[in-house]
């Protein structure tokens, strides 16, 4: 039981707790996907996209600790442990070994993809729901746009 205490209904914390808990999973496996990819890139476009895969992998862990922190301020638990990442993540799954350049642009597109599309759905359902939580997810979601659009630019 949390000894923090919220202005949000039960119901609303509910809604939010949820919403909060997905988006934590998903920044947590995008930050464990690009450091995954970090580590094994090669290829002509391995310096650039080395370095790429290091800011993104910041701004997730960044991000994940802000949703973390605002589930703790609402009263609820966050959960980052490895088992639940892993047993809950929608994004897609990296393979072990070496991957090249045009295989990780494609991978975090993908990625990329897959956690917008999620984090739009947590910004409807947060509207009434809670909108503090809601003006976080629209915040991270706009970096996770911008992320997005740099890697699909490398596309040509």
């Amino acid at each position: 039981m949390s000894t923090v205490r919220s202005s949000l209904t039960d119901e609303n914390r509910d809604t939010t707790a949820k919403a909060l808990q997905g988006a934590l999973v998903d920044l947590i496996d995008l930050s464990l996907v690009g450091k995954q990819a970090h580590w094994n890139v090669y290829g002509k476009n391995f310096r650039s996209l080395h370095l790429q895969l290091d800011e993104i992998v910041l701004s997730a862990r960044n991000a994940a600790d802000l949703v973390a922190e605002r589930a703790i301020a609402i009263g609820v638990s966050a959960d980052g442990r490895a088992a639940t990442v892993a047993d809950t993540s929608s994004l897609p799954k990296i393979h072990d070994g070496t991957i090249s350049d045009t295989e990780v642009i494609s991978l975090m597109i993908e990625a990329y993809t897959s956690v917008i599309a999620n984090m739009r759905e947590r910004i409807e359902t947060t509207e009434s729901a809670d909108p503090v939580s809601q003006d976080l997810l629209i915040g991270i979601t706009a970096e996770l746009e911008k992320q997005s659009w740099m890697f699909q630019a490398e596309l040509g």
